[in-house]
């Protein structure tokens, strides 16, 4: 499938299995044989009692984008956590998956919007040019995140350790039955529209019980949000946290997956040059 940001698919969520965690924020478009006009996209955050807001306390709107500006209140990240106001382009998917994302895990890219905010006040205040990691790793996060909800050990360290043949080849049932991967990053849902041998995502890892996978869908995702929601808390994210994940290794997601040949190519699933530990949370 093309992921031209003016044509629009029909369906395109029942494309992939990728897309999972978001079809239920997206299941109202899956009919339409048209763009959904940004208001569509404000009529999925009318509850009032369970309305999306800011960590600022500002409900959430999504809003025609501005011109650029370098005014601090109207740059993207701040005028969102000041007045809930998203910028989001019309017939574009990149920010049609953005809306998803915050329709699917809303406290976490509230979460995220204050690392955002916080990270560009620090730099405005002390005149920084470059670019902090705190938000060099929110960034990352939030274009290409992937959550990984694992209930084995042995899984989990494979997956550190780039064991990539061993973990979704050799131990591949294992993996669908003790390891789940989740879409965050909406850039990686734009790439799933048109997958290529490459895609890659950044993880965060989670240590689970095994009773999380007998929960249906949207109770894993709300545990999700609430699990990376509290993680991001902490204020201390930076891209050693975050696990490269070949995305299209994990059971089912790409068709060229089911030879065990496929994951032979060390281009993609690229060995691990040198020791580094990424940090995963225990929950249950």
């Amino acid at each position: 499938m093309r992921s031209h940001s003016d044509e629009w698919v029909s369906g395109f969520l029942q494309t992939s299995p990728m897309f999972e965690p978001v079809r239920e924020a997206g299941k109202s478009f899956e009919k339409l044989d048209h763009w959904p006009g940004i208001e569509c996209l404000n009529q999925l955050n009318t509850d009032p009692i369970r309305a999306i807001a800011t960590k600022s306390g500002k409900r959430i709107r999504f809003v025609p984008q501005a011109k650029a500006t370098r005014e601090f209140v109207q740059r993207y990240e701040p005028r969102i956590y000041l007045t809930g106001e998203i910028q989001t382009r019309e017939h574009n998917w990149h920010d049609l998956f953005n809306a998803l994302v915050w329709l699917t895990y809303p406290r976490s890219k509230a979460a995220l919007n204050q690392l955002h905010y916080r990270a560009l006040l620090q730099e405005s205040v002390h005149q920084k040019v470059m670019r902090s990691p705190l938000r060099d790793a929110a960034t990352l996060l939030d274009e290409s995140g992937v959550i990984v909800a694992s209930s084995n050990d042995d899984l989990i360290t494979l997956l550190k350790n780039f064991e990539w043949k061993t973990l979704f080849w050799e131990k591949r049932d294992a993996v669908i039955e003790q390891m789940k991967f989740f879409l965050f990053g909406h850039g990686l849902y734009e790439k799933a529209l048109c997958p290529y041998l490459g895609m890659t995502g950044k993880g965060i890892l989670f240590h689970v019980n095994e009773a999380f996978f007998e929960r249906g869908l949207i109770d894993q995702i709300t545990m999700i949000d609430i699990w990376l929601d509290n993680f991001l808390a902490r204020e201390y994210l930076t891209s050693a946290d975050l696990t490269p994940v070949p995305v299209l290794g994990y059971p089912g997601w790409s068709s060229d997956n089911t030879d065990s040949s496929y994951y032979d190519n060390q281009r993609y699933f690229r060995q691990r040059k040198m020791k580094k530990e990424s940090r995963s949370s225990n929950f249950s």
